[in-house]
């Protein structure tokens, strides 16, 4: 008997059932990139309004605050490079997600050699996810130190206004 003109001859309805519940299992995987991807380009944009505040400030900057807005430039760009390399590496954690979707469908059809490939592919993905997860660990630990370093930058300032005022 043939289905849409194949031969079923090996394939059974418990077999493909099986192969889509693997194929689906990535597929949660691929969800949590997504949020964490969502997660990366918000920050990446909070980035930028501070990149642009900061620039815009420059223009009409006393002397005194120069220095302060060119390391707040300079920690935002080490900012903006650590979420990059969380983006690049969580899209390619999706990516490789995806190639172990397809192959799990393509290893259905029998090859030894797509066994090792989807093992490469798929641990290609969680060191991947594991790279992307870093870097935003990285970026959080990066934005956490310039909040630290603008509160003493703001409470000396106010100390040398106070004092300065006596």
């Amino acid at each position: 008997m043939s289905l849409f003109g194949l031969d079923q001859t090996g394939i059974t309805l418990d077999s493909v059932a099986r192969t889509i519940q693997m194929a689906l299992t990535p597929v949660f995987l691929l969800t949590g990139l997504a949020t964490l991807l969502n997660v990366f380009s918000t920050r990446l944009a909070r980035v930028a309004v501070r990149v642009d505040q900061a620039m815009n400030a420059l223009g009409t900057a006393d002397p005194e605050a120069l220095p302060v807005l060119r390391d707040q430039l300079v920690h935002l760009r080490r900012r903006s490079l650590a979420l990059d390399t969380a983006v690049v590496l969580g899209a390619a954690a999706g990516a490789a997600t995806c190639m172990t979707v397809l192959l799990l469908f393509l290893g259905a059809f029998g090859s030894g050699i797509i066994d090792r490939v989807l093992l490469w592919v798929f641990g290609t993905a969680i060191t991947c996810a594991l790279g992307a997860i870093t870097a935003f660990a990285t970026e959080m630990l990066m934005a956490g130190t310039g909040i630290r370093a603008e509160l003493v930058h703001d409470s000396r300032r106010r100390f040398l206004r106070h004092h300065n005022d006596t």
